[in-house]
């Protein structure tokens, strides 16, 4: 009877000690290497059950992305719309900014595709600097532009946002739609919570970022305070090329 008892317990899976989490994921990366699709459809719904090929991907990406950032000992972070839709001296200051800032001795670091970020990089292509884009495949094919030294693409966005945090030791924004907003937002999160070190944050253009920072103001500020008045420190708002590159070189300190 002992024996038979025995013998149940090791068929029986909910017997079965837990199967210990770094064997699980290594045992997942390894069969996610093997079972990979070739393409991926967007995830509507969370999966049914543990699929490794999306945590294959996923590690994956990681894994190429800090190989990535971690070449560039200083860098700076480009940010704003990939449409030419805004006013034409956006572009040029991006350009003109990245361009000294490459000069200086700065990687200039974009979403790697057209608008603000293809002008950011040209900046550096003219000053002979180094020029990377953190890029995001989408369906509509976002391709990198023409001017990048270095390249990755990225299909979680989430993975792509982690190494535009830890990519720089600057970020800079320009004018742009949501993607520029949730940018900004996951940055001056991280700083305001203290997850990752305080570094300079410029806003570019103040008719388009003056209407969000009377907003802090009025509501989150002064009528619920949601956030502290020193949180309204943690970003400079300038017109000014020159004030920018300023700003930049006298308050980067990593």
């Amino acid at each position: 009877m002992d024996e038979l008892l025995t013998r149940s317990d090791v068929s029986d899976p909910a017997s079965r000690p837990p199967e210990p989490m770094h064997e699980k994921l290594t045992r997942a990366v390894s069969e996610g290497k093997e079972t990979m699709p070739e393409s991926v459809d967007p995830l509507v719904c969370k999966p049914k059950k543990l699929e490794s090929w999306r945590i294959f991907k996923i590690m994956s990406e990681f894994v190429e992305g800090f190989e990535l950032v971690q070449k560039y000992a200083l860098a700076a972070s480009f940010f704003g719309t990939t449409r030419g839709t805004f006013e034409p001296h956006f572009y040029e200051s991006a350009t003109k900014l990245a361009e000294l800032l490459s000069k200086k001795g700065f990687a200039i670091v974009t979403g790697g595709a057209s608008g603000i970020m293809e002008a950011a990089n040209k900046g550096a292509h003219i000053a002979g600097g180094a020029s990377i884009g953190l890029n995001i495949e989408l369906p509509n094919e976002q391709r990198g532009n023409n001017y990048l030294t270095d390249n990755i693409f990225f299909n979680h966005f989430f993975v792509r946002k982690t190494m535009l945090s830890f990519a720089s030791e600057v970020y800079i924004y320009f004018p742009g739609g949501f993607g520029t907003l949730d940018e900004f937002f996951e940055m001056i999160t991280l700083i305001q919570t203290k997850k990752i070190k305080r570094v300079p944050m410029v806003l570019f253009g103040s008719e388009y970022w003056n209407p969000l920072i009377e907003f802090f103001k009025t509501k989150l500020l002064a009528e619920h305070q949601a956030i502290d008045a020193e949180d309204m420190n943690l970003f400079f708002l300038t017109d000014s090329v020159d004030e920018a590159y300023e700003y930049i070189i006298n308050n980067v300190k990593c």
